[in-house]
């Protein structure tokens, strides 16, 4: 805007010198002709006397510099004339001047060379004896006084030029300073310029406005940004070049960025390569649903372009964790395998007794042993269906069991005394020590969790092997611990024993019985007692398992 105004003051201040030069040079020289015509006129009617009053011999030795003399009789032949012989010279009698002078007495004109450099002015009078005396003088036209005067012209345009470039650089400033130093922030406490009013008015009406919609996406953003933190699935958005706009935490914590990778390609985040084959389709406009390995387990990606006027703008990703709905998956596709193979066994087996029984194929002393059989593994049966009954409604919560004031003490007596003939019949000595504490909890489930874990503690030990149950209290902790000096656990499958149907030793498991679903039901009887399991065990040396109870 500075050059603009000042390249328009300097044309200005050229165009009004120029036009300047030019009033000024036709004024001057308008004047100058008519006092030069004013002298020519007394010049001649000073000369007219003297012809008046001398005749031709006024012409004799008579010297003129600057003005030409012509005397013209009536009939318009020339009697005289200074600058040339009169002789050689054509009739006068059509020249204006001399017309005029003739009729009015007095006559005048101006007339231009053929170079138009200059022009001649004529004054004609007519004397008493009826001639014409008249005087000319050459002036020079207005092209010749430019061009005499164009080396002082020359010098004011370039002080003029000066003068206008150093004042329009002073004036463009000073015009422009105001609006650059325009608070924008404020635009109706500026000054300056009236004509500027409603401009800063339509600024600050805008103004307003502005703040108002940016406020209210401010908030929209707080909004969203609380809603996409607070959700545990990931949730990336990304622009059309692939790279992130907004990411969550828990998007940043599966993908392990350690800091907010906003701005960066997707690629420097995850080199996942199935996942980049699904952020490709959906830049391409194709949504897309794949589930895909990461460090942190196993997620459903939920890939959607974001169009903006029937383009790909970008892409959302949505990460939802699978890891436990697979794995819960494999384990009831395991436990169906399970519970139909453990099934499976048994009933072949009654079923073989029975054919044998019903073929008359037995000796009538075997028939009681064959019934021995079939009831033991019918029991087996019950007792399995029993325990996946019990699990069944572990898993449902046990809504409908009583919570009651519970001696955990006398409940572990009671669990022990059941399973003395066992311990006997496995010579393993089995023990009660501690004190009488009490807690809240569903009388049948904890005892269900003392019987499951001592019944193991006695099948799998060895002989004259021990289990030890201790009761204490320790804070506001209520500690039941079972201890015995059986065969062990391996550190590495110690995660997986509470999962149902699994054993340690499966070839012992099928010698002790049992139908692998005891600590399946102490692990769901814990969680629904909030209470913490801890395992110790070394392989050869015996097994620990703890339960702590809060009060």
């Amino acid at each position: 805007m500075t050059k603009r105004i000042f390249r328009s003051i300097c044309f200005v201040v050229i165009v009004v010198f120029f036009a300047f030069v030019i009033l000024i040079m036709g004024a001057l020289y308008g004047y100058f002709s008519g006092v030069q015509q004013r002298q020519l006129k007394m010049q001649l009617e000073l000369a007219a006397q003297g012809v008046a009053h001398e005749a031709a011999s006024y012409f004799h030795d008579l010297t003129v510099r600057d003005y030409r003399i012509t005397w013209i009789a009536a009939d318009g032949t020339v009697l005289y004339d200074s600058d040339a012989s009169s002789a050689e010279m054509e009739n006068h009698l059509e020249r204006e001047e001399i017309r005029e002078a003739l009729a009015a007495g007095y006559g005048e004109s101006r007339r231009y060379s053929s170079t138009l450099m200059d022009r001649a002015l004529y004054a004609a009078q007519r004397l008493e004896d009826g001639t014409v005396l008249r005087l000319a003088v050459a002036q020079s036209s207005v092209l010749t006084l430019v061009l005499g005067m164009a080396k002082p012209i020359c010098i004011v345009f370039f002080i003029a030029l000066s003068l206008s470039i150093f004042l329009a650089v002073r004036l463009s400033k000073g015009i422009v300073r105001p609006l650059n130093e325009m608070d924008l922030d404020h635009p109706l406490s500026n000054g300056g310029y009236d004509e500027l009013a409603p401009f800063l008015r339509r600024i600050d009406s805008q103004q307003r406005q502005l703040r108002k919609q940016k406020a209210r996406l401010e908030q929209k953003q707080v909004e969203l940004d609380t809603i996409i933190g607070s959700m545990s699935e990931g949730m990336v958005l990304l622009n059309e070049h692939g790279k992130i706009v907004s990411i969550n935490p828990a998007a940043m914590h599966l993908l392990g960025a350690g800091q907010n990778p906003a701005g960066a390609d997707m690629l420097t985040v995850s080199r996942n390569l199935d996942l980049h084959d699904i952020l490709s389709q959906a830049l391409r406009g194709e949504p897309g649903v794949q589930i895909i390995s990461l460090e942190t387990g196993r997620y459903q990606i939920s890939a959607n372009p974001i169009l903006s006027e029937g383009k790909a703008a970008g892409a959302a990703l949505c990460f939802f964790n699978v890891t436990a709905k697979e794995k819960a998956e494999q384990m009831r596709r395991e436990f169906t395998a399970n519970v139909s193979h453990e099934l499976k066994t048994p009933l072949h087996s009654i079923s073989g007794y029975a054919e044998l029984l019903q073929n008359n194929m037995v000796k009538s002393e075997d028939i009681v042993p064959f019934a021995g059989k079939i009831y033991a593994e019918a029991q087996r049966m019950v007792h399995l269906v029993e325990d996946i009954i019990s699990l069944s409604h572990l898993d449902e919560g046990a809504d409908d069991m009583q919570w009651t004031q519970v001696d955990l003490y006398e409940l572990a007596a009671k669990a022990v005394n059941g399973l003395e003939a066992e311990a006997e019949a496995a010579n393993v000595a089995i023990n009660l020590c501690g004190e009488h504490v009490h807690l809240q909890g569903i009388p049948q489930l904890l005892y269900s969790i003392i019987y499951n874990l001592c019944d193991n503690a006695i099948k799998y030990n060895r002989a004259d092997g021990e289990v030890a149950v201790n009761i204490e209290k320790k804070d506001n902790t209520v500690i039941l611990s079972v201890r015995d000096t059986g065969i062990g656990i391996p550190a590495d499958e110690q995660a997986r024993i509470f999962e149902r149907f699994y054993r340690v030793d499966k070839s012992r498991s099928k010698e002790v019985g049992g139908t692998g679903l005891g600590l399946s039901i102490v692990k769901h009887a814990a969680i629904i007692h909030h209470a913490t399991i801890d395992v110790n065990s070394s392989v050869g040396e015996g097994t620990v398992i703890a339960l702590g109870f809060s009060e």
